[in-house]
């Protein structure tokens, strides 16, 4: 059995599933894009090719490898993008949480069925229809949830809006001792650039007691300011609207001073450096053109 464990985003990571480039399909078309990012390269004919894709997710393979971390990949369905594993389902406490998806995305959940097997039944869990909740909206900060949600009245026309208020209420519910922050994002149809997609392309913490944010990835000047009280303005990196489109924000933490980063990151990646942090650098720019990047191509199921 599983035990899955999970409080924050940066404790030593022991188990996690990797999503799979293998088999992923033609480009899509421009109508097929589920984000203005993946459209963009998809007209300019730089979408990304798979046997790039599948090197830069076997070089993120790698360093789990170095640091003993059980690695889980998704079962293989031809044609089929099977990368972003992070907006599946995610793990609260000891709960596995299935994310009710884009409806042609039901798959995914399928090709990890034999990894959600092997928990305790009693811990999964899967919200009603109504609720949309993906896991790159859904962080842990110890005794707080920090969740990304767009709460305009046109959320239904926004393919870019994952998480409803819906999601929001299910998981205060579900976790009634947790302090639960709502985050309104800011989300664009056309320009990937003023869209942050999910809460992790605009924030995220690193260490103890750092992150890193993007402040115009709020709709709300009030959510950037919470997060600057709670971590102290200088315990944040602040990165660019270029940086954000690059997703610098979506790095992924293995321990509190491990980070893996894209390797282009330079700003970023030195002032980990500078912060005592044991940077990880892989390429991952080809994969991030379809606006997801590490973070969102992992499920951590345990960390200590």
């Amino acid at each position: 059995m599983l035990q899955l464990h999970l409080k924050n985003e940066t404790s030593r990571l022991r188990a996690v599933v990797l999503g799979s480039a293998v088999n992923n399909g033609p480009t899509p078309t421009a109508n097929e894009a589920y984000d203005p990012k993946s459209l963009e390269h998809i007209l300019a004919g730089t979408y990304p090719v798979e046997a790039d894709m599948v090197k830069e997710m076997e070089a993120f393979n790698q360093v789990f490898q170095k640091y003993d971390v059980k690695v889980f990949r998704p079962e293989m369905i031809e044609n089929y993008n099977q990368i972003f594993s992070r907006d599946i389902g995610f793990v609260i406490d000891d709960m596995f949480i299935k994310a009710n998806i884009l409806p042609d995305r039901e798959r995914e959940l399928d090709a990890i069925q034999y990894v959600i097997d092997q928990i305790d039944p009693t811990k999964v869990v899967r919200p009603p229809e109504e609720v949309h909740i993906e896991g790159g909206d859904v962080m842990l900060w110890n005794e707080y949830i920090f969740i990304g949600t767009y709460k305009g009245s046109d959320y239904k026309d926004y393919i870019t809006a994952r998480t409803n208020m819906a999601g929001v209420n299910y998981i205060k519910e579900l976790f009634p001792h947790k302090i639960v922050k709502e985050f309104d994002l800011v989300k664009s149809k056309l320009e990937a650039r003023d869209n942050a997609l999910h809460l992790d392309c605009c924030f995220q913490p690193v260490g103890k007691n750092k992150g890193i944010i993007y402040k115009s990835g709020f709709r709300e000047e009030a959510d950037y300011v919470f997060l600057v009280k709670l971590f102290g303005k200088e315990n944040l990196f602040h990165i660019t609207r270029d940086e954000m489109y690059n997703m610098n924000s979506n790095v992924f933490s293995i321990d509190d001073n491990v980070v893996v980063s894209e390797k282009n990151f330079t700003r970023l990646n030195n002032w980990l450096r500078d912060n005592g942090f044991i940077v990880e650098e892989i390429p991952y720019a080809e994969i991030a053109k379809q606006e997801g990047l590490l973070r969102c191509s992992t499920l951590p199921l345990i960390r200590d």
